[in-house]
């Protein structure tokens, strides 16, 4: 595809699919819209539930993979829209509507970039696009439940609003329920061992430990307590204090690491509900990040977590629109945005696969 098409198709497309609630787990229409605009392309489309996948015509299993990957689902509108969030108006050159910025624009510009390479011959790499359902609630159904389909993969560009900067890194999120026990008693007698008190000062420990160790591009580990519950009534001495703990990671632990130490500091039961979303980074030496920066793009690390928690090889998060407009009332995206977002995507490809 020559590249004066690329972007008018892709807007088209974009409209089309903020037309289309795409909530996550009922993705099933946006990706049959995905598969079809491929096929209509000439690509050969897989599809798993929700999700699409379609490799570059000349794939060469001999060669090293690269996944281009962004997420069609998307949260439900919030009650402070004043537009319909399925209309895809396009205004003041912003096009407005429900997963604009989240991540549609990011999604439509890397399938134009992988059109524009699909038929390429003699590339260092092979290019795998995937369309992948579930990112906002973390599923199992999405980007994890295809990856056995996709083969070895060398890297990725995991496409996510960052106003076309390079998220080098981006933090873990780890949560945990603990419990601390006690013993039931009489409130109004010396009975019982109160299980609020004995949780309290692992409460204060999550508040106050500091991790030795910091992150250059995600700076502390950051541990919450959110929830707490305990007691039955007023006058029984709780023998249960439970409470959630919300740890963000970096990449200056890995995960397991972070549990032994918050086991070795506090009585209560840890119990994470999930070890799958963890910190990523990728080396600023690698291609893409080289070839970012000779493209006069700043690197950050991201404090939000995406489907790039689930890989466990080098990924860099990068796309079109602003993180600070996603899950907003009434949010969009420039139109500048997506255009810089292509020639950007093809610009930094065309320095490592070719």
């Amino acid at each position: 595809m020559v590249k004066t098409q690329l972007y008018p198709k892709a807007l088209d497309l974009l409209q089309q699919l903020i037309a289309i609630p795409s909530f996550s787990k009922e993705e099933d229409k946006t990706a049959a819209l995905i598969a079809a605009v491929l096929e209509k392309e000439g690509v050969k489309a897989h599809r798993k539930l929700n999700n699409v996948w379609a490799f570059n015509k000349h794939y060469d299993p001999d060669l090293p993979t690269l996944l281009l990957n962004s997420h069609h689902d998307t949260v439900k509108p919030n009650t402070g829209y004043t537009r319909d969030p399925f209309a895809a108006t396009i205004e003041d050159g912003k096009l407005y509507g429900l997963g604009s910025n989240d991540a549609g624009g990011c999604l439509v510009s890397l399938l134009a970039t992988f059109l524009y390479f699909y038929a390429q011959e003699e590339l260092k790499y092979n290019l795998v696009f995937a369309a992948t359902a579930e990112e906002e609630i973390s599923g199992r159904n999405g980007l994890e439940l295809i990856l056995p389909e996709l083969g070895d993969l060398e890297a990725a560009i995991v496409g996510e609003p960052t106003l076309m900067q390079l998220a080098v890194a981006e933090k873990g999120l780890l949560v945990l329920d603990c419990e601390a026990k006690g013993r039931s008693g009489h409130a109004a007698r010396e009975e019982g061992l109160n299980a609020i008190y004995e949780a309290l000062p692992d409460i204060n420990w999550f508040q106050t430990y500091r991790f030795p160790k910091v992150s250059e591009h995600l700076g502390p580990i950051k541990m919450s307590v959110t929830m707490i519950q305990s007691g039955t009534q007023h006058n029984v001495v709780p023998d249960s204090c439970t409470y959630t703990v919300d740890v963000r990671l970096t990449d200056a632990y890995t995960m397991d690491e972070v549990l032994e130490v918050i086991r070795q500091h506090v009585k209560s039961e840890v119990r994470p509900r999930s070890t799958r979303l963890k910190p990523s980074a990728i080396p600023m030496e690698h291609p893409l990040v080289q070839a970012g920066i000779a493209l006069g793009r700043s690197t950050y690390g991201s404090p939000t977590t995406s489907d790039q928690a689930l890989l466990s090889i080098p990924s860099l998060k990068l796309g079109p629109g602003d993180s600070a407009r996603s899950h907003m009332a009434d949010e969009f995206i420039y139109l500048k945005e997506m255009e810089e977002g292509i020639s950007l995507y093809i610009d930094i490809l065309e320095r490592v696969i070719k």
